[in-house]
């Protein structure tokens, strides 16, 4: 037997974060899916072995594999471990944090400069429940990985000796013909969304999964989520809407050790790479770590919350739908009524907000930034961190039709749709028009009537903005949020 590398691009969030570079990342992961399937069937691959880690890359491996349906097998690449600065662990999210501290004089430049040099001290996706490590959780729920795949940190030896593993079980995946298809169907999609909910994933799985199911034939609405999140428990309080890192995730028992404490809810008769079901697996999961587990990871009788990490809220202001991280929020700011502070960029949004110019009370509106008309759907971490960092994020809310970061917290809710340059409501939007939202309600308005918005509706205007090459034909061909982002 032959064997081959495939290699893609792989855009990094963390360089990309905070101007016009990140409008490619959500738009690479079409490209990545696309060249997989190329290469695969160029060249008649018997099966894979996917190695993937960060954002949007494991996103499009799923893609591909489900596209291809050969036999795969996934061997995501680990978080990164914390750092260490005083005395405190860190991750990338204390460095954007600690921009905003800085800024409002809360930290020195000393201190400032002691996080960017050790906040992210060595190989691995970022140390927190961001994206990245949302995903690897999603793919060994999916039961595409070897049971503590998605927690293994990348320095670990134990990684390799998954590795190892993973490769002889893809001999036996291709010796009896078991195609990507046959592991995930709608179960198992559902299980990865419940998974999702107990962790306190990132709002990107709402783009992520529907788009990765979509290629298994599988049909996965952003109401999916918020049925499912109504009647999961959150369980685990991981950064960024808690303290703990994925290193104690993964001391805890890692993703089966969830699993097992959503048993009773799952679908354990899905089958996975492993070549048994999840039940099976999980009937011989070991929990290594008792006392760091029953710490760790709450009980569905006491859990953190008794709802999923995130909620879809529709009104007036996002008919079509929209996300938030409702674990990650604050009970003060769970409902909220206050005056909008309209933008129509990221850049313009962050450049007030760094003048100290932002009041408590205040809903900031940021559009023109989802996949049409931001052209790629920006994630916006700088804002959202830098107002964590002035210690406004239990004061002011952020809306806008673009997305977040899987490091943002507090009330920010994104994924509005229609977006803004569909003529959705939030284009209508004007400062001091009064924005309310009510998590528990799952409502976000804004207080104008019918007549107002359609008078306001005949005189929109979109910004002319100048685009070209690939940006320009994903523009044309990508769907709403609501969809995924998927390609048309």
């Amino acid at each position: 037997m032959a064997y081959g590398c495939v290699y893609t691009i792989g855009v990094c969030d963390g360089i990309t974060m905070g101007h016009e570079g990140m409008k490619y990342s959500l738009a690479s992961r079409e490209i990545i899916a696309d060249s997989i399937e190329v290469m695969v069937e160029a060249h008649r691959f018997d099966g894979m072995v996917m190695i993937p880690s960060c954002d949007k890359i494991t996103p499009g491996h799923l893609m591909a594999a489900g596209r291809i349906d050969i036999p795969t097998i996934v061997v995501t690449g680990g978080p990164m471990l914390p750092g260490f600065v005083d005395d405190k662990m860190r991750d990338l999210i204390s460095v954007s944090e600690g921009v905003g501290a800085y800024q409002s004089g809360g930290i020195s430049k000393r201190e400032i400069y002691e996080l960017e040099e050790g906040a992210c001290c060595g190989a691995g996706s970022c140390a927190g429940l961001f994206t990245a490590n949302t995903m690897a959780a999603m793919t060994e729920a999916l039961g595409f990985s070897l049971p503590g795949c998605g927690t293994v940190h990348a320095v670990d030896a134990k990684k390799m000796r998954l590795a190892k593993m993973s490769g002889m079980q893809i001999m036996n995946l291709i010796k009896h013909g078991v195609g990507a298809r046959s592991i995930a169907d709608r179960r198992s999609f559902e299980n990865a969304v419940m998974v999702d909910m107990a962790i306190g994933g990132s709002t990107n799985t709402t783009l992520h999964l529907p788009a990765i199911a979509r290629e298994f034939g599988v049909s996965l609405p952003l109401s999916t989520f918020d049925e499912l999140s109504r009647r999961t428990p959150h369980l685990v309080n991981l950064r960024p809407g808690g303290s703990n890192f994925l290193l104690d995730l993964e001391r805890a028992g890692g993703i089966h050790a969830v699993m097992e404490r959503l048993s009773s809810k799952l679908h354990t008769d899905t089958s996975t790479v492993t070549g048994k079901t999840l039940g099976e697996n999980l009937r011989e999961f070991v929990i290594i770590n008792p006392k760091t587990n029953k710490e760790i990871i709450a009980t569905l009788e006491e859990p953190l919350h008794g709802e999923g990490g995130i909620a879809v809220l529709k009104g007036n202001l996002a008919p079509g739908g929209s996300v938030v991280k409702q674990s990650a929020v604050s009970e003060k700011m769970l409902v909220h009524a206050g005056p909008a502070r309209v933008f129509e960029s990221e850049e313009s949004c962050m450049k007030v907000i760094m003048m100290g110019d932002i009041t408590p009370g205040d809903v900031i509106i940021i559009r023109y930034e989802g996949p049409k008309g931001g052209h790629g759907m920006r994630e916006m971490l700088s804002p959202t961190a830098a107002l964590a960092g002035a210690g406004l994020i239990e004061s002011v809310a952020l809306i806008t039709d673009g997305r977040f970061s899987g490091g943002t917290r507090g009330p920010c809710i994104g994924h509005v749709t229609p977006e803004a340059a569909d003529m959705g409501p939030i284009a209508l939007v004007e400062d001091g028009d009064l924005i309310e939202i009510n998590i528990p309600e799952r409502t976000l308005n804004v207080k104008l009537d019918a007549e107002t918005l359609k008078e306001r509706e005949e005189n929109w205007k979109p910004p002319e903005r100048e685009l070209k090459g690939y940006l320009a034909r994903y523009q044309k061909m990508v769907s709403s949020a609501s969809n995924g982002c998927v390609i048309e």
